[in-house]
């Protein structure tokens, strides 16, 4: 089968496209830009066209015949290729059917990691546990790692790791065998209009689950009841919020020991000692709480509980390495997204000795809506005498540096733009 995608390059498609490959499947595709994921394709050997997707690569690949145009969520209905693609009768999908698709296809054991936020570094755990400890486990995840492909699949798997994300309603296409569940609040305004709408789809997800572990009011449970397995304690991590994610990593880990077992008709006890130790070494992942020089951190977050939670791992961290504090720079996303998430500001950057406050990166905004300043969003702030307002600039550039000569821990939060900056200006 010939899977053309479109947008191959990303975190979102690229382990997608990865997996397929060594599923078998012939794949190609084309971005607009070499995303995070273009070297790893590259190394796999998939043909990938970087530049204007204007229809020609397409048009190429075409003549050998394409049984599949799978496309990300961010190209509009009159893309070139997705027009090109409908009109040679190709089917067309997002990647939430061909993933589904190669689940059923492979026979393998969905484990969906979803939620708002901390879904990536559980999903990242997990696929670094299941490694180590050689367990028959395949995965998607939707970032880079630094110790493995970020897709994978080898004859023989039986379980599926997946990052299975909320946006544009993609995990409803799902029924995994295990749903985790690190945390769910409200984001993506464009695609829930209300809270009880994003309620009722996670509602919908867990329904579609056989078996679900999440955590509720920071204790982790199995059907709404407290597990007696886990807890937070056992972990090194620094972080609470990273230690719970640890948890759920594990009772993934020991779920897929124990249907191994029941499966195969053999004795396998799951090691709960041994599972804590290769969790506790567990290295991070890019984009999420990454080291990239000596006290400066890049991570995700761009939401009020996501802030919060990474400031408790940068504290954390900080008191490890003896550091001072924590000086933050935040660069919100998307101004649509502010309007649902300002007055969750309000205690969210507690814990941080400065923070510096970007402008808004817009993107799929409402032209209708005004643009909210960093002087409106953090005006409510609990601690907002500790914010300054900036740009990304030389004279922010030598701010961060002065704070990292005074032994000051610098976590950047970003969606956007502002981790090229960071990388550019503060990687070795």
């Amino acid at each position: 089968m010939r899977i053309y995608i479109s947008g191959i390059s990303g975190t979102g498609m690229g382990p997608l496209a990865l997996m397929a490959k060594q599923a078998g499947f012939e794949v190609f595709g084309s971005d607009l830009h070499e995303g995070a994921i273009y070297h790893e394709l590259e190394e796999s050997g998939i043909d990938v066209k970087i530049g204007p997707q204007d229809g020609e690569f397409l048009r190429e690949k075409l003549e050998g015949g394409i049984d599949w145009f799978v496309y990300t969520s961010a190209l509009p209905e009159d893309h070139a290729e997705l027009a090109m693609a409908k009109q040679a009768g190709i089917k067309c999908t997002k990647r939430d059917d061909f993933t589904a698709f190669l689940v059923e296809k492979l026979g393998l054991k969905m484990v969906a990691v979803a939620g708002t936020h901390g879904k990536t570094t559980t999903t990242a755990m997990i696929v670094w546990a299941a490694l180590k400890m050689k367990l028959p486990v395949s995965y998607i995840v939707g970032t880079t790692l630094g110790f493995a492909p970020s897709g994978s699949y080898k004859k023989g798997d039986r379980y599926f790791v997946y990052e299975a994300d909320e946006y544009d309603r993609n995990f409803l296409k799902y029924y995994p065998w295990l749903a985790i569940i690190p945390a769910i609040s409200y984001d993506h305004p464009d695609i829930y209009p209300t809270r009880e709408d994003y309620q009722k789809a996670f509602e919908q997800f867990k329904s579609q689950s056989k078996n679900v572990v999440e955590v509720v009011d920071g204790k982790i449970t199995l059907a709404n009841e407290e597990m007696p397995g886990f807890e937070s304690g056992d972990f090194k991590l620094a972080g609470e919020v990273r230690r719970l994610d640890a948890c759920l990593a594990a009772e993934a880990i020991e779920s897929i020991e124990t249907d191994r077992a029941i499966t195969d008709g053999i004795m396998i006890e799951a090691d709960s000692t041994n599972v804590i130790d290769v969790l506790n070494e567990f290295p991070g992942v890019g984009r999420r709480f990454e080291r990239i020089a000596e006290g400066v951190y890049t991570d995700y977050a761009h939401h009020p509980e996501e802030i919060a939670a990474t400031i408790d791992v940068a504290r954390d961290e900080a008191r490890l390495r003896n550091k001072k504090g924590v000086a933050v720079v935040y660069q919100p996303h998307q101004n649509t997204r502010q309007y649902e998430v300002r007055d969750g500001y309000k205690g969210a950057f507690l814990g941080a000795d400065v923070v510096f406050w970007l402008p808004t990166y817009l993107t799929r905004e409402n032209p209708d809506l005004k643009v909210l300043t960093p002087e409106e969003l953090s005006g409510d702030l609990v601690n907002k005498n500790i914010v300054k307002t900036t740009e990304l600039s030389p004279e922010l550039k030598k701010e961060l540096k002065t704070l990292l000569e005074d032994d000051y821990l610098v976590v950047l939060m970003t969606a956007g733009p502002a981790d090229g900056w960071l990388r550019e200006n503060f990687s070795k």
